[in-house]
């Protein structure tokens, strides 16, 4: 049976929820069928620079998955964003969870500019618009602890575990986020649920990725 390790994140920023965290935790423990059964391990990080990277290390040790998909809020987003690149930079608007609030800096001084997401974007993307939620292939994840954790995943990945494949999805905010934020998208717990999911099982079964466009104007 295929493992799954899923993170979420803690609520930061003045929330007294995170999205991220909800989803996740839904799916914990749980058997997905598909074309295999997987089994679905989910955790929650903190965010926080740097910590969450260690935190993350050593689930990656402990759980010993086939896939891992972080999971972040991104608020302002109408749809499940399923991040392409991540960029080796922290510059963070506000600080974390512990008060850290990096500029310029980078997130492995020696490592590459950028890496890419090893998981199948392109067709996590079609797989779940086709079940009604809508979704796209990102190619910005910022440049917070969101960016932070999906670049030192791809690092770790490609140093130490190279058996495994990664990459990071941002979802928008929940109903409640947004009660007082005007004019603010959101999305059903319900069927962010679903989308995780979908991914979950789209990336067990396709090591390649569909061919398709996805590209951006902007």
């Amino acid at each position: 049976m295929k493992k799954v390790l899923l993170t979420g994140f803690d609520p930061f920023g003045g929330d007294v929820i995170n999205p991220s965290w909800e989803v996740v935790s839904r799916l914990h423990h749980r058997k997905l069928e598909g074309l295999e059964e997987l089994e679905v391990e989910a955790r929650q990080l903190p965010t926080v620079f740097h910590t969450s990277l260690k935190m993350l290390r050593q689930l990656l040790l402990d759980v010993k998955p086939d896939v891992v998909i972080c999971v972040g809020q991104a608020g302002g987003r109408s749809e499940i964003a399923i991040e392409r690149v991540a960029v080796n930079l922290s510059d963070a608007r506000i600080p974390d969870n512990e008060g850290n609030q990096p500029i310029d800096e980078p997130i492995i001084p020696e490592g590459p500019a950028a890496y890419w997401s090893t998981l199948p974007v392109k067709a996590i993307a079609a797989s779940i618009r086709k079940a009604g939620i809508p979704a796209s292939v990102s190619y910005s994840a910022g440049t917070f602890v969101c960016n932070h954790l999906f670049y030192g995943l791809q690092h770790m990945l490609t140093s130490e575990f190279p058996s495994m494949r990664g990459g990071f999805i941002h979802i928008p905010y929940l109903p409640a986020q947004v009660a007082e934020r005007s004019n603010m998208p959101w999305m059903s717990l319900d069927d962010m649920e679903r989308a995780i999911a979908i991914a979950a099982q789209t990336s067990v079964r396709l090591k390649q990725d569909i061919i398709a466009a996805e590209g951006r104007l902007f």
